[in-house]
């Protein structure tokens, strides 16, 4: 029997060359704090959601990006309007790649953060 989960991602991890910096770039992006975290073998930088029991979230770690542009994208969730995030990326130091792209969940765009990890900047359907 196949097996079907109620999220088939259960939890990210991007590696960054600076955890503070990249701390700073996406608590800017996103509008949000993120939380040092130093209980596991390495610190990291916690994603927090609403839902600590039920949220899908992840973590920043000191370690080596994919060479810029290769690596998976993990979408992340926003606060308001994409165009603001997107903004918020380049003065942050990231780089958009892609113009605002809608499909029936909402809208987002590719980014890059200056590590060159790629994400999507996600507004949900309103």
């Amino acid at each position: 029997m196949p097996f079907y989960p109620n999220n088939a991602v259960v939890w990210t991890e991007i590696p960054v060359t600076d955890l503070a910096a990249a701390q700073t770039f996406y608590e800017t992006v996103l509008d949000t704090r993120m939380q040092l975290n130093t209980s596991g073998p390495a610190p990291m930088v916690d994603f927090k959601t609403d839902s600590a029991a039920n949220g899908v979230a992840g973590h920043l770690l000191q370690g080596t990006p994919a060479p810029r542009g290769t690596g998976p994208t993990i979408h992340l969730a926003i606060p308001g309007r994409v165009e603001d995030a997107m903004a918020r990326c380049q003065a942050a130091g990231g780089t958009v790649t892609s113009p605002v792209i809608k499909i029936p969940p909402g809208r987002f765009a590719y980014a890059q953060d200056p590590d060159g990890n790629s994400i999507g900047l996600f507004e949900p359907a309103r």
